[in-house]
């Protein structure tokens, strides 16, 4: 019998998917797969280039964040978002990966974050995984972070809920 994998997805356009072993290894990271499309030109998660990501995961469960429209976010905001997380469930879906949504909050305090910092979750993947750490160097690579720590509560949650 093959080891649990879990995904831990970061949704949204500057999001991540995670591969992390019950064990809290990290065993890949991948950036969200977004293209400009459209009439406006607007950044979106890219189906079939996140299938490609999904599918070579060979993945037992997925760990998604849970999200939801946003104070002062417009419209336009908001169903991109929701587009993206209808692209992202999907394809888990269509993987036969189960996935399991755990709110901001939720996953933050399990893995002892208190601050909403992007930074913080930076620092935290860093010590975490240290050898790792130019995984998580620059600002923009909080979706990363996020990603992986994500995968981490939805492992700590199933194991409490044991």
């Amino acid at each position: 019998m093959s080891a649990s994998l879990f995904l831990g997805v970061d949704i949204g356009a500057q999001g991540a998917i995670a591969i992390v072993t019950a064990d809290g290894k990290l065993l890949d990271i991948q950036d969200m797969p977004v293209l400009r499309d459209g009439p406006a030109n607007r950044r979106a998660v890219n189906g079939p280039l996140l299938v490609d990501i999904i599918f070579k995961s060979h993945a037992n469960c997925a760990f998604v964040e849970h999200v939801a429209a946003r104070p002062g976010e417009g419209a336009v905001g908001a169903f991109a978002f929701g587009r993206s997380r209808g692209v992202i469930e999907g394809v888990l879906a269509a993987a036969g990966i189960p996935a399991t949504f755990i709110a901001p909050a939720s996953w933050k305090r399990s893995v002892g974050l208190s601050m909403a910092s992007k930074d913080a979750a930076r620092a935290e993947a860093i010590r975490r995984w240290p050898r790792h750490a130019e995984l998580f160097a620059r600002k923009k690579d909080d979706g990363r972070a996020e990603a992986a720590l994500i995968a981490v509560a939805g492992i700590l949650k199933m194991e409490g809920a044991r």
